[in-house]
């Protein structure tokens, strides 16, 4: 279970940007959802560099080379406004950034940090698979739901579902159990206050 919010140190908080790559922008993906969401994490990350909070970024080398996301298409490349040094790079060929290189764990172990703010692409995929790994592994994980999008799906009944539906079903999925969900200006807010979240903000 994730920790109330007035129990959250953001300070002691790695912001985890998942896969905000130049590739997601490409119309093989589909229809997606949250126009805003690229504005927002350039907001958190731009916050995390401005208090010098640990920043680690996650990027996507996918081993399809039909993939905007595979490391010989430019694609690949994160997106621009992830502009201030990370503290750590880690690359991936899954849906956890938890399983890529090097270690996050081993990594967040070694310089004590304890909790996670969660941001970047795709909301139901990367990023969801990142927080709930996060949360199994004891961390206390917040959930920028509104710096993250997705797309729509379809399943094997042939049934879709929208983005905006599958960004809602991974709030319900994680809130509560695997991470705490939350919002761009709640967590600037807090921020700038110079506290953690706070329970029933």
């Amino acid at each position: 279970m994730s920790k109330p919010w007035s129990e959250v140190d953001l300070d002691g908080s790695a912001l985890v940007v998942v896969d905000a790559q130049a590739g997601f922008d490409d119309p093989w993906w589909g229809t997606r959802n949250n126009p805003d969401c690229d504005r927002h994490i350039a907001a958190l990350v731009t916050e995390w560099a401005r208090t010098g909070r640990p920043l680690v970024y996650v990027r996507h080398d996918s081993d399809s080379p039909d993939s905007p996301l595979h490391p010989s298409r430019p694609g690949n490349e994160l997106k621009p406004y992830l502009e201030p040094e990370p503290d750590l790079l880690v690359t991936k060929q899954v849906n956890s950034a938890f399983h890529g290189t090097p270690d996050l764990h081993a990594w967040l172990q070694l310089n004590a940090i304890q909790g996670l703010v969660v941001c970047g692409i795709t909301t139901n995929h990367c990023c969801e698979t990142t927080a709930r790994v996060g949360g199994n592994l004891g961390y206390q994980v917040l959930f920028a739901l509104d710096a993250t999008h997705t797309f729509d799906r379809t399943g094997p009944d042939d049934r879709s579902l929208t983005a905006d539906q599958l960004a809602t079903a991974t709030a319900v999925n994680l809130h509560g159990e695997f991470a705490h969900v939350t919002s761009t200006a709640e967590l600037l807010a807090e921020s700038r206050r110079g506290t953690g979240p706070r329970t029933g903000a």
